[in-house]
């Protein structure tokens, strides 16, 4: 088996994932003129700076943790976690007006991220080979 195979989605889903939300975290912090471009002006700079730097903590930490045997499965709890955080600010704060309808694009990325999770963490519990599990 190749070695692509051995790790299997689970890995491939959380270095994607982890690349995503690092960079998403990254482009506040280093460049907040254009990130308000497309997502508003912000008020709180520093709240905006704070979040960025939460979310590409969370990336680095997914990144970080594919190379170990529980790294999957550690990656998709930060995973799961951020998506569903996100994803509830998304939903509750574009009706309301806070945020710009912008922020429902992220919502179906966060959506897609949860439903990939969930997927894959259903081929693991199915015995799936290529999971990682040993």
């Amino acid at each position: 088996m190749s070695r692509i195979g051995v790790r299997g989605p689970a890995h491939t889903l959380a270095v994607a994932h982890g690349a995503f939300n690092l960079v998403g975290g990254l482009w506040p912090l280093l460049h907040l003129r254009s990130f308000a471009w497309d997502f508003g002006p912000k008020t709180d700079v520093w709240l905006q700076m704070t979040t960025g730097g939460l979310l590409a903590s969370a990336g680095a930490a997914q990144l970080a943790a594919v190379g170990d045997a529980q790294g999957p499965a550690q990656a998709r709890r930060i995973g799961l976690g951020t998506a569903l955080t996100l994803l509830a600010v998304d939903l509750v704060y574009v009706p309301k007006g806070r945020i710009r309808p912008t922020y429902l694009l992220d919502a179906a990325m966060q959506t897609g991220w949860i439903a990939a999770w969930l997927r894959s963490s259903s081929a693991r519990s199915t015995g799936d080979v290529r999971s990682g599990r040993r």
